[in-house]
């Protein structure tokens, strides 16, 4: 897990499967396809949503853009603020 953002509003974490290519899976353990997402948390209404699959790939690209053109802070909320629309799920300390 990788914290990507975090400021007053949103946290933004990359979540990736941690696999060693080295070692190889159990025996018995069902075949499993190293997936990676990413969570984004509204701290303003405590909701979190999770992106995987096509959400995941888009909200990359997403990533990759902002590298490459150094948004403002305003423009990354303003993104991340369509996401939140998503959250539904309240975020829970464990």
């Amino acid at each position: 897990m990788q914290m990507l953002y975090d400021s007053e509003s949103f946290v933004v974490l990359h979540l990736r499967p941690d696999m060693d290519p080295k070692e190889p899976p159990a025996a018995d353990a069902p075949p499993q396809l190293p997936r990676h997402g990413f969570e984004i948390v509204d701290k303003r209404s405590g909701k979190e949503v999770y992106l995987d699959g096509s959400w995941a790939e888009m909200f990359q690209k997403q990533i990759i853009a902002w590298q490459q053109d150094a948004p403002t802070e305003e423009e990354v909320e303003s993104a991340l603020e369509r996401y939140a629309g998503l959250a539904q799920q309240p975020v829970v300390v464990h």
